[in-house]
């Protein structure tokens, strides 16, 4: 037997009626989840799995002075007083140099008010760096790591966090806000992988971990 067809008039006022509904938020409309981006999916992990996997490597010959910082950025004040201004709110300056304002520690979301009471940390330590590649550069090379604004690898945090994590990967430390892991973690590959660092193979399988309990990876 042979069915009648909607007549096309109905059939468009079902779609308009349909799609009202829809505008509405009464029917399932599928759209991209605005705290994905799209570009970052999956970037991270791609670049972890650019990363040569090595053992660490010695600290002979390590001192914080052969990674030469902070750097002058005008008169008084230097890279530590860029990241401060950066990561706070209410910023009070004298001249450049940061006097004053509110800081909240991504690592253990303590907040604080005093500059002095906030470390400048190296996301990858500079003794860890030393372990993985950077052995082999000059001083003037690791300058430029240890004032990296460009990269993630300069954040102001707690001075307990900070000296809590030490020259530890995120094999051995994480933050104790474990909502930052999947920034945590993305930052240190951002860093490694811009420099050329190596990781090791329980740094890289944390790494992992980390990536892919995020909303906003997937793998490559």
């Amino acid at each position: 037997m042979r069915t009648r067809s909607r007549p096309r008039a109905a059939l468009a006022a079902a779609l308009t009626a349909a799609l009202a509904l829809g505008a509405a938020g009464c029917l399932a409309v599928d759209e991209p989840d605005p705290d994905v981006s799209p570009s970052a999916r999956g970037n991270a992990l791609a670049m972890l799995g650019q990363l040569t996997v090595a053992g660490a490597g010695s600290m002979k010959g390590y001192s914080r002075e052969r990674f030469p910082h902070w750097r002058d950025t005008g008169t008084n004040c230097d890279v530590r007083d860029t990241v401060l201004k950066r990561d706070g709110k209410n910023i009070k300056l004298s001249g450049c140099n940061v006097v004053a304002g509110r800081w909240e520690s991504a690592y253990d979301g303590r907040v604080f008010t005093d500059p002095s009471d906030v470390d400048i940390d190296h996301v990858v330590p500079l003794a860890n760096a030393w372990r993985s590649g950077a052995d082999e550069w000059d001083d003037a090379k690791r300058g430029d790591f240890a004032n990296d604004t460009t990269r993630p690898q300069l954040i102001a945090v707690s001075a307990s966090s900070n000296r809590a994590k030490g020259d530890q990967d995120p094999s051995q430390w994480k933050p104790a806000n474990r909502s930052y892991w999947c920034q945590y973690a993305e930052n240190w590959v951002t860093v490694k992988h811009h420099w050329r660092l190596t990781v090791t193979s329980a740094e890289k399988a944390t790494l992992t971990d980390m990536l892919e309990g995020c909303t906003w990876a997937s793998k490559p």
